[in-house]
């Protein structure tokens, strides 16, 4: 599998997001400029610019027109696919960790840092009339998080309920319609970093720095599987064709240094879906996995790492006649 290396960034890539069909991949760093890729060739097609800080979370919607972006500026921007041109910029009162388009694209959710005595607060906006109105408009819904700063987010069916990973290790549903928690479990032990939905919206993982990533019901939030590995996961993603999960992480840079520098820290791992065995890894970045993702035909999945690179892979014939014995 000889992979496309995506190179754009000069920091860290915190997250990258394909569109529905698969053709672009949109990816964030810490370095101000969210970038836009063709995922066939890995040709840059474009970067949105108009950030100070770093790029924590972007989000595309489904007929791929509007694309969000939060970071460490404390702004929401809300970004025309096609020019690349802001639409609007939602001032906030710290920095922003996640934000995500719902199902429908005609709402899309964000949420802020607990910081400078600011609450974690999570916004819902009303995204149809994009222009410049958003950004002084009343959200439709604004929840605080005293106990607990929401690292990860994700909509759950019908855009009725928002399901949010927190730093303490739980996972909570919140009913938008009632603006209250209807569920909340709490099977990890550290920050979750990552959660992302299967392809059919039933279940999905969550990545999380206690070394382990789990499978959830989307709807109960019963803990299905656990996937155990020896490091922190940074991130995880579902297979939408195979009953495959892959999980990227690694340690941080800082703990690098303090401990022994056994190979094979910055692996793609992939999992079993159903039987949580690790049956392959994929060798390729020089630092942690930040961020991973499946294309939506299940043929290719791309990494971006601490290193700067997006990388994706193919996959060759094999990996389909793989039969778990």
């Amino acid at each position: 599998m000889k992979p496309l290396m995506l190179q754009g960034h000069e920091r860290a890539i915190t997250q990258i997001r394909y569109n529905r069909e698969g053709d672009l991949i949109f990816s964030a760093a810490k370095d101000k400029h969210p970038n836009v890729w063709f995922s066939l060739n890995g040709e840059r097609l474009g970067t949105f610019n108009g950030h100070q800080g770093a790029v924590w979370c972007i989000d595309v919607d489904w007929t791929t027109t509007k694309f969000i972006s939060g970071a460490g500026d404390m702004t929401t921007k809300l970004w025309d696919v096609e020019t690349g041109i802001e639409i609007a910029s939602i001032e906030c009162k710290s920095s922003v960790r996640t934000c995500s388009f719902s199902y429908s694209g005609n709402q899309a959710a964000y949420s802020t840092d607990r910081a400078m005595n600011n609450n974690c607060e999570l916004f819902v906006i009303d995204v149809r009339n994009a222009d410049e109105s958003i950004a002084n408009a009343n959200p439709v819904l604004k929840l605080q998080m005293p106990t607990s700063k929401i690292t990860s987010m994700l909509w759950g069916a019908l855009d009725e309920t928002i399901i949010t990973g927190h730093e303490n290790g739980t996972i909570s549903i919140y009913d938008l319609r009632a603006a209250k928690e209807i569920n909340s479990v709490k099977e990890h032990q550290s920050v979750i970093n990552d959660m992302q939905m299967s392809s059919d919206g039933t279940m999905f993982v969550s990545a999380s720095k206690d070394t382990t990533a789990k499978l959830f019901d989307s709807e109960s939030l019963m803990c299905l599987k656990t996937y155990k590995t020896e490091r922190p996961v940074n991130s995880a993603a579902i297979s939408p064709i195979l009953e495959h999960v892959v999980l990227g992480g690694g340690q941080d840079a800082m703990e690098v240094t303090t401990t022994s520098t056994r190979a094979g820290k910055f692996d793609s791992r992939f999992f079993h879906l159903v039987y949580e065995e690790e049956f392959a890894r994929v060798k390729g970045h020089f630092g942690p996995i930040n961020s991973l993702a499946f294309h939506p035909d299940g043929k290719s999945y791309a990494t971006g790492g601490e290193d700067g690179f997006v990388r994706v892979q193919t996959f060759d014939n094999s990996y389909y006649e793989f039969i778990f014995e």
